[in-house]
């Protein structure tokens, strides 16, 4: 009887791991979308990375880490490490912006209401992010919106367009919606039991708010950042419009490597090499710290 058993339950576990070969028809599709789309590009990319000064029409020869060697000019490291912090000083604005903005709409809000802000909210994103990036050209620019206004008021003007500010603005305008909706699915399922036992201990709302409020949303919090950080750096068409001269990132130094007058596609591969990369690594460092247990 017990040889009887055992000799089931190998069986079953057998067909249980043969069960994932019933779903291979239905990942084909997007799997083969993944591979012709994403991870082939990537891999041509990664081997005209160790092409040194190819161009169009070249035969494809590779020759060493040149490429990778020359990101190591205090030019391009400058470049990159520009692009990181403009890429880390938009999630902070994003954050600053967002976390009173979504626990305002989870926490004080009617819930007939939230839906309606959540939609105001994401109303930016029916329209192009070029059209979004034109607007604040027009808002930003000596003669426009923002100057009228202050001139208006007998306030000096600002020079804000085709600078660092501007390029700020533009970014955080466009990924702030990410921020708040991450920050508000965190926020709506606060335990209020706590809120109100803080209250009791005699806690103001500003230390229950810090205490008791963000470590129950650290993990929105982290996911969030990391989204909005891992965007940011990506950019192109912000600093393009918004930064002109003043504000080179790597996305549009990787531009003018591929479409732009240097025509060097072998740079331009290991600068989106280590783009990649970096990006890679914050997809990591949120797998890693995205999924914490909040601190009770």
């Amino acid at each position: 009887m017990q040889t009887s058993s055992n000799q089931k339950i190998i069986k079953k576990r057998r067909r249980l791991n043969l069960d994932w070969l019933g779903a291979l028809p239905l990942l084909a599709p997007t799997g083969i979308w993944f591979f012709f789309l994403l991870v082939l590009p990537t891999l041509i990319i990664l081997e005209l990375s160790f092409v040194k000064d190819i161009k169009p029409g070249d035969i494809v020869q590779p020759n060493g880490f040149d490429n990778y060697i020359r990101i190591l000019d205090p030019v391009y490291l400058e470049i990159i490490k520009n692009s990181v912090l403009l890429a880390a000083g938009t999630t902070l604005i994003c954050l600053i912006l967002a976390l009173p903005t979504a626990y305002w709409i989870a926490q004080k809000v009617p819930k007939r209401w939230q839906n309606f802000l959540l939609l105001s909210i994401i109303l930016p994103f029916w329209t192009s992010s070029l059209l979004r990036s034109y607007a604040w050209i027009t808002i930003l620019r000596p003669t426009g919106l923002l100057n009228t206004v202050l001139s208006y008021l007998d306030l000096p003007s600002l020079e804000i367009l085709n600078t660092i500010y501007a390029v700020l603005i533009g970014m955080s305008y466009s990924l702030l919606p990410y921020m708040v909706l991450i920050l508000y699915a965190s926020l709506e399922k606060l335990d209020k039991r706590l809120l109100e036992a803080a209250a009791d201990l005699g806690a103001s709302p500003i230390v229950a708010f810090w205490k008791v409020t963000v470590p129950q949303a650290l993990t929105g919090i982290i996911a969030g950042c990391f989204l909005v950080f891992i965007t940011a750096l990506g950019d192109y068409i912000n600093p393009q419009l918004l930064g002109g001269a003043s504000s080179m990132t790597i996305t549009r130094l990787i531009y003018n490597q591929f479409l732009g007058l240097t025509e060097n596609w072998g740079f331009g591969s290991a600068l989106s090499t280590t783009l990649i990369l970096i990006v890679s690594v914050a997809i990591a460092l949120l797998i890693k710290f995205g999924e914490a247990e909040p601190k009770k």
